[in-house]
């Protein structure tokens, strides 16, 4: 099973693409409400891979590290990445050992990036490969949450 969010971005082409290969820009959006993002710690080229942390103590989630393996990067207009749950050190792990089981491993994830009048970008994100009804619903929480961070900046 697959998942696709998208949002209209009131920012250029250009600028919609800092928002997942700039540092300091992640470090403001990525997590769903109630968590922060502490490291993003981006290599956004092919084979490159970054390494980002969000965090919630009051939720329970004191770090909770991931990598994104790059396997596309198409300035300005497409990303592609695999997404795993990692240690701090950035080798991935089994979610399990964490106690985060019903997040899966190795999640291809397509973002694409449209310009639709010069001053708006439709970004599109898709997740690939979902075993279960329950793994998408946590990933599409988490997603729309996380985009809707992100769309909030742009205000």
């Amino acid at each position: 099973m697959d998942l696709t969010v998208t949002r209209v971005l009131p920012a250029k082409a250009a600028e919609a693409w800092r928002s997942w290969t700039d540092d300091a820009v992640v470090r403001r959006w990525w997590g769903p409400t109630g968590f922060t993002c502490t490291l993003a710690d981006l290599d956004v080229t092919v084979g490159g891979t970054s390494l980002v942390c969000m965090s919630a103590p009051d939720l329970g989630f004191p770090a909770l590290y991931s990598t994104w393996r790059y396997t596309v990067v198409e300035e300005p207009t497409r990303l592609e990445f695999v997404h795993n749950i990692a240690d701090a050190s950035g080798t991935t792990i089994d979610p399990a050992s964490i106690g985060a089981a019903r997040i899966p491993r190795d999640v291809r994830h397509v973002i694409t990036f449209e310009p639709l009048d010069g001053e708006h970008t439709r970004m599109a994100v898709t997740e690939f490969g979902y075993s279960s009804h329950e793994q998408l619903a946590l990933s599409q929480q988490g997603l729309e949450e996380s985009l809707d961070k992100l769309v909030e900046l742009y205000r």
